[in-house]
């Protein structure tokens, strides 16, 4: 059985499976170790060169991932599935310095530690050839993540750190599993204060392969934070999918003032255009952004797109339903109009969440 397992989210990674193998192999000596590579079904093959390897050296597990996608559930998949008392999580980019995987090992285990971090922000440790932009965001989102984490912490936003397998576990369940900050995210959901120490290194290059990293990166870490700041109030998926309804109000009423004000159409047609590309719209940004992790493709989409049409259909119907009874009561018409639009959001984000995406969250 290995003492620490290494876990490694991949997503077309196929050029570095094979260097990372050999590095981490050059520098773990007679440790006892092994290589989860969780990959999410990469379209490279990179599942496959990963079990090709485990069929050269046993140390090498696979896990291949069918219609999820997001480094942090990688990372408790592959985590939850290693019986060592030690994981270690490292990119597949060769961008972590693997030689320092010994030395976070031993100040793991000398001192008793819960977690130990590769960090880029303490003396000795660097962000390599960053550009300033770059650095600006780090600096941005680390501000943005002070009071979730302890003052010590210097690198909250680094993916590469070792952490025991039974305060992994123990946090588990907490877990958001939003976007790519796993470490931040197990540092808020342990529920006590976990005993860590930060390890320098220099963020290398990439070698190989393209960046992961784009503009909706920051949308996930936004989810994230909302979820550890106010996700006990209220889930960061409706909070979104609320704002998303919200954006297609004014998408609505500007397409009604084009066609109804602007072009003579009638009433009636406007308003039926207008709702059918308000619910085109809504269904699209929520495929975006709300349900970044579970995205809809190819003949997915399609069917998510009529499912949701479906959903938010019956959704106004109960809207209109529940505003009208309200205000057959004798309530205030506005609150009517309140207690419509609620139920129907409602009902529209449970039931797209269980029709169209299939969420769990």
């Amino acid at each position: 059985m290995p003492d620490v397992s290494i876990v490694v989210p991949t997503f077309r990674e196929a050029p570095n499976v094979r260097e990372l193998h050999a590095r981490v192999a050059d520098v773990m000596g007679s440790q006892r170790w092994e290589i989860i590579f969780v990959d999410d079904d990469s379209p490279d093959g990179t599942a496959d060169l990963a079990r090709a390897l485990s069929a050269e050296d046993p140390r090498v597990r696979c896990v291949q991932r069918i219609g999820r996608r997001g480094l942090s559930t990688a990372v408790v998949e592959g985590a939850l599935s290693s019986s060592a008392d030690t994981i270690a999580v490292m990119d597949a980019d060769l961008q972590h310095d693997e030689k320092i995987l010994p030395a976070m090992l031993n100040e793991l285990r000398a001192r008793k530690l819960d977690v130990v971090v590769g960090s880029r922000y303490v003396g000795g440790g660097s962000t390599g050839d960053w550009d300033e932009s770059r650095k600006t965001i780090s600096r941005i989102a680390g501000r943005l993540a002070r009071g979730l984490v302890p003052e010590g912490l210097h690198d909250p936003m680094s993916g590469f750190f070792v952490v025991k397998s039974a305060t992994f576990r123990e946090a588990a369940r907490n877990l958001s599993g939003y976007g790519y900050k796993i470490l931040l995210d197990l540092f808020v959901s342990a529920g006590r204060p976990l005993q860590f120490a930060e390890v320098p290194y220099t963020f290398k290059p990439r070698a190989h392969g393209e960046s992961k990293l784009d503009t909706l990166v920051a949308w996930e870490y936004l989810m994230l934070l909302v979820d550890k700041r106010i996700g006990h109030i209220i889930s960061p998926r409706l909070l979104f999918f609320g704002l998303v309804g919200g954006s297609g109000v004014v998408f609505h009423y500007a397409i009604l003032s084009l066609l109804f004000l602007g072009l003579g159409v009638p009433f009636a047609s406007a308003q039926l255009v207008g709702t059918v590309c308000t619910m085109t719209s809504n269904f699209f940004l929520n495929n975006l952004f709300t349900y970044r992790d579970q995205r809809l493709r190819g003949t997915k989409l399609l069917r998510g797109l009529l499912s949701f049409y479906a959903v938010c259909g019956l959704g106004a119907l109960a809207n209109i339903g529940v505003a009208a009874y309200a205000f057959s009561k004798d309530v205030e018409w506005a609150l009517s109009a309140l207690a419509g639009i609620v139920v129907g959001t409602l009902w529209n984000y449970l039931a797209t969440a269980r029709f169209t995406w299939g969420a769990k969250k």
